[in-house]
């Protein structure tokens, strides 16, 4: 099987980050990664720039890392609180999941990726849960999501 190395440019999901040198099947890289610019062939003289690209991505990561903290610290103050209706004997019509989640910090100001918040399986009980939310590679906030239940009644 015939392998290249190749620089890449930008982080892929799976392969590597922002200037590493990977080594992938010669027809990924020769028909996807280099013609869509996401990398470029390992040659002596790009591997020179190997450095240049490095400190450009710490840079980069760093300035990420300070916004990440940022955010978590504003997501860690918010408090979103749901109302569920339920029924007879207590049982819940409907759940909280992630995209209500996102809509409510959403309104609060915060963009972020819905798929960051890491929710299990969606919340059908009453009471306060801790759902994560992974920002960053290395950060990530404790967001208390309280859910209160509300009783339905019955038209007569």
């Amino acid at each position: 099987m015939a392998n290249a190395q190749v620089i890449l440019k930008e982080k892929i999901e799976g392969l590597g980050a922002e200037a590493d040198v990977v080594k992938v099947r010669a027809g990924y890289a020769r028909n996807y990664l280099v013609p869509q610019g996401k990398a470029y062939e390992a040659t002596k003289a790009n591997l020179r720039h190997v450095e240049a690209l490095k400190s450009g991505r710490a840079q980069r990561e760093a300035e990420e890392l300070v916004i990440a903290q940022a955010l978590a610290t504003k997501i860690g103050k918010l408090k979103p609180s749901f109302t569920l209706s339920t029924g007879q004997g207590g049982k819940a019509f409907g759940s909280v999941t992630s995209i209500d989640i996102h809509k409510e910090l959403e309104a609060a100001g915060i963009e972020i990726d819905r798929h960051t918040i890491q929710l299990d399986k969606p919340i059908k009980s009453s009471g306060k849960t801790v759902v994560e939310i992974k920002l960053n590679a290395q950060v990530s906030a404790q967001l208390t999501v309280t859910v209160d239940a509300g009783d339905v009644t019955e038209a007569e």
